[in-house]
């Protein structure tokens, strides 16, 4: 038996990523000692899903991030800028990294080193560690991909560069480190040598094709099977009634013009809207407006298991987010996505590719192209089928269990 540590973010959607936990899940079915290490708010989740869970106090993931200023009093240069370094900060803002790194040093002295580590893609401080702990890391969720050159960088790109290589330079010679768990080009990023699983298709990489590593696994992903009842809501809507899901995930929830419009686009052809609006508070006023924005019919939900859901939808309306890109895609649904920050538009952009779905701007949204988009969906049986030929081609990789035994045979364990 070995012991593996799972370390990510402590957010909730970090557990995903198309399948980290479910993975972490199956390597504890072979009979692996599998520790979830994270922040507090992910204890709850982590032990209901039957795995062991050790608190660290910091993660070094910057959340929340500090207000956004008003980009319109400043240069649109400086305000492009901006942007850069504050999704910079979030998985680079060096002293929080360097907390991180020594409290997994620190739990590594207190329980014992783990034989791998397994790490959310965005958490540096695991990287770090498993250097320092000369531990073995394998990614979960993000391909590994060659670096771009220097030459290709626009400007603003080139001094979010030289920032990156500082930080990540100034944590290597705290810990006496020499970075062999990122990339070293002009965008650090971590990159393991040994394994990234990927929970998508090679397929769904198509376009980015030549700038895929040898050490990317691509294991795909299957439908989550329900393991509650089916809730009562869902119950009370006829069976032949069909659904569309509109979210914007746990994150981008403020939104509320994209839920409203998108809930009018899914009425007008025939479907009913589940909008599911996250956990965050919302301005008890704002909900008001919103409930008296969505159309008759509509449901208004915090939360929605899609195990339970996506069976009866026939559209998704969303963001982008990985996870919630992954789950669609294993349950043949087509897609509408409407990307509101970074990797979600690399999924869009691949939705579109893989001719699953669309992919819409915030521009497009308030001209009107949620309506015709869904109206397009609806009518072409082509999109349908390429959904379900996805899903089946999604499956037939085998998903997370198929992710634990790379793992296993990786690592020798």
């Amino acid at each position: 038996m070995a012991t593996i540590w799972c370390v990510s973010a402590p957010l909730y959607s970090h557990l995903d990523w198309g399948g980290f936990l479910k993975t972490a899940q199956a390597l504890a079915g072979h009979g692996h000692d599998v520790i979830w290490v994270s922040g507090e708010a992910l204890r709850a989740p982590v032990e209901a899903a039957g795995l062991r869970f050790e608190l660290i106090p910091e993660t070094g993931w910057l959340w929340p991030p500090p207000p956004q200023p008003d980009v319109t009093k400043i240069p649109p240069t400086e305000a492009v800028m901006l942007r850069y370094v504050r999704a910079l900060d979030t998985w680079l803002t060096e002293a929080l990294v360097r907390d991180a790194t020594q409290a997994l040093i620190d739990l590594a002295a207190r329980i014992g080193r783990p034989q791998v580590i397994v790490t959310d893609p965005f958490l540096s401080a695991a990287a770090l560690a498993a250097e320092a702990l000369d531990v073995p890391l394998a990614v979960a969720g993000w391909p590994a991909q060659a670096d771009m050159e220097e030459e290709y960088l626009y400007p603003v790109q080139r001094k979010l560069s030289e920032i990156s290589i500082a930080r990540i330079n100034g944590l290597y010679q705290h810990f006496g480190l020499t970075g062999v768990n990122f990339s070293h080009g002009a965008t650090p990023a971590i990159l393991s040598p040994h394994l990234h699983l990927t929970y998508f298709t090679p397929e769904w990489y198509g376009a980015e094709s030549g700038l895929m590593l040898a050490q990317n696994a691509f294991v795909g992903g299957t439908p989550a099977a329900a393991t509650t009842p089916s809730p009562a809501w869902l119950e009370a809507i006829p069976a032949q009634v069909e659904l569309a899901l509109i979210t914007l995930g746990s994150t981008f929830t403020g939104d509320l013009g994209f839920f409203s419009w998108s809930a009018h686009a899914a009425i007008a052809v025939g479907l009913v809207p589940v909008v599911v609006i996250g956990t965050n508070p919302l301005d008890p006023d704002d909900k008001a407006e919103l409930v008296r924005n969505l159309p008759r019919g509509s449901r208004l939900l915090n939360w929605v298991d899609f195990a339970h859901l996506l069976p009866r939808c026939r559209l998704a309306i969303h963001h982008g987010g990985m996870g919630t890109t992954h789950a669609i895609l294993t349950h043949g649904v087509m897609q509408m996505v409407v990307p509101h920050a970074a990797d979600q538009r690399g999924q869009a952009k691949r939705v579109a590719q893989a001719k699953v779905g669309l992919n819409l701007s915030a521009h497009d949204v308030r001209n009107g192209k949620l309506l015709e988009g869904a109206r397009a969906l609806r009518a072409d049986v082509r999109v349908q089928q390429a959904a379900t030929d996805f899903a089946a081609q999604m499956a037939a990789l085998g998903g997370a269990d198929a992710a634990a035994q790379i793992i296993i045979t990786t690592f020798g364990l």
